[in-house]
Order: structure tokens, then sequence, then C-alpha cells
């Protein structure tokens, strides 16, 4: 009877061992879970300060003359009309895929190229040059006299042309846009043109020969739009119309009928009226003739 006890002890024993030997078994698992998971968390992390920063286009012109950065709100039919120029122009300039899509920060080109100036100074330079074959017959001395002459003829006209240009840039014979009262002056704060009363469908008049850069709706605040280039130094502006007449990159002559008053954008029928000499608003009455 003792020695079945004693069995059964020594079962028991190794049962012990077995379950034990188990449990031990299934605890050592456990590191493999571990290392699997802190290899996970050992993957290199990104940090975002140490990426490049992606520049807007066209930053290395930023501050530059002949260059524009642009503002919050602003569009590129807005841009045109500060700097003076066609927004078709500067979407060109600027080689812009979509004209509609610009960036806070992006610097565009408002002037074009001047490539062409290399261009205007060789007539001038063949001019002189045709002037020195004139003078030929007579004594020894005059080749030495002709050819003294033309050096300085060919230096005065490279001054006076700039200011020839400038003068005819000036030169435009404007003329009413309307033939209603003035309602409202010109204020470089809060009206930057004339205010031209009238009724709606009163026709209104091309200022000047030019040529239209803009004929649409797409700018807040001066509901149905017309802005006409005049030449290089000026455009003129026709806004709360009721019916635009014109299409773009159409040419139009002075006094022709380019719009019908109306009160789009505005509190009452009215023409909007503005000069702008180099994307600056101006008075237009300083412009105009007397009444």
């Amino acid at each position: 009877m003792f020695g079945v006890r004693r069995l059964a002890l020594a079962g028991a024993c190794v049962a012990v061992v077995v379950l034990s030997a188990c449990s031990s078994t299934s605890v050592n698992r456990a590191p493999v879970e571990d290392r699997g998971s802190s290899a996970g968390k050992s993957a290199p992390v990104t940090d975002p300060r140490t990426q490049p920063v992606k520049q807007p286009s066209g930053f290395e012109n930023a501050g530059k003359a002949g260059y524009y950065t642009v503002k919050p709100g602003d569009t590129l039919m807005r841009i045109g009309l500060e700097t003076g120029q066609g927004h078709k122009d500067i979407a060109r300039w600027n080689a812009m895929d979509n004209p509609d899509k610009i960036e806070v920060g992006q610097v565009l080109r408002v002037v074009p190229p001047v490539a062409d100036t290399v261009a205007v100074a060789k007539p001038v330079a063949s001019s002189s040059a045709t002037t020195t074959t004139l003078p030929a017959a007579g004594a020894a001395s005059a080749p030495a006299k002709a050819a003294s002459t033309p050096v300085a003829a060919a230096s005065a006209p490279s001054t006076p042309a700039p200011a020839a240009a400038a003068s005819g840039e000036d030169d435009l014979a404007w003329i009413w846009p309307g033939n209603g009262p003035v309602v409202a002056g010109f204020d470089e704060v809060k009206n930057k043109g004339l205010d031209i009363g009238g009724a709606a469908g009163d026709p209104v008049l091309a200022a000047g020969e030019g040529k239209v850069v803009y004929a649409g709706a797409g700018l807040r605040g001066y509901g149905n739009l017309i802005i006409l280039k005049h030449n290089n130094t000026y455009l003129t502006a026709y806004a709360h119309n009721q019916t635009l007449l014109v299409k773009e990159d159409q040419t139009v002559k002075k006094g022709q009928k380019i719009a019908e008053m109306g009160s789009s954008d505005a509190d009452r029928v009215k023409l909007h009226f503005e000069v702008r000499r180099q994307g600056k608003p101006v008075d237009p009455a300083k412009y105009l003739p007397a009444r």
C-alpha cells in the first residue's frame, strides 16, 4: 500500500514538471512578438522640418522691377488693371497653362520682354552709316569734316527719341465716354475714377482708340466691365454696364459704342470710368475736354 502511494507521488511530480515546462515555453514565446513590434518602432521617422520647402513659381524674381507678387484675392484680370497690362499678355509672358490658376506668393512678369530694344538700336546705327556717304564731293579736307559730323548726328537721335515717344503716348485727344452728369468725382482712396449718371441702356463710348484687353464680369466690384488698352502707358475702364458690345482682342475707334449703361454690381445706374497711367489710377477729368 505504501508503495502505491510513492508511485502516485512520483507521477504527480512528473505532471508538475511537464506543466512547468509548458508554461515556460509559452513565456519564452513572448519576446518573439516583442521583437516584431520593436522592429516596427525602429523604422525611420521623417522630420518635416528637414524636408525642402516648395517655393512659389518665380520666387527668385520677387522685388525686381517689372514683376508682381500675387496677393490674397488677386486675379489675373485685377493684376492686369493694377499694372496697366492685358491679362492675356501677362499669361503669355509667364507661359501659364491655366491663367485662372494663380497662387499667393507667385511672382509674375508684368512687363514685356526687353529683347526688342536691341533691334530698335540697330536702325539708328545703319542710318548714321548712310549719312557718312552723302558728303563725298569737295576738297581733300572735306572728307575729314564729313567724318566728324555724322558722329554728332548719330548721338543726337538717341536722347530725343524717348521724349518723343512719351509725348506721343500722352497725346490721345480723349472724349467723354458718357453724356450724363458726373455724380461722383475722383478720389485716390474711395473712388478711382469718375461716376457718370444716366439711364439704363444709354450708350457707353470708347474715350479713345484702343484694343479690348478685357470684357466680362470677373472683376469683383466692377460688374460688367470693359478695359481698353490705348498704348503702353494708358488703359481705360468702363464698369457697371448692362450690355457689353465688344469682345476681347477687338480694336475699337474713338467714340465707338462699346456698351450700354447699367447697374451691374452697383447701387444705381451709372458708368464708372477710370483712366490708368502705367496701372496707376489718375483723375480722368484732367484728360477729358471741358464741357
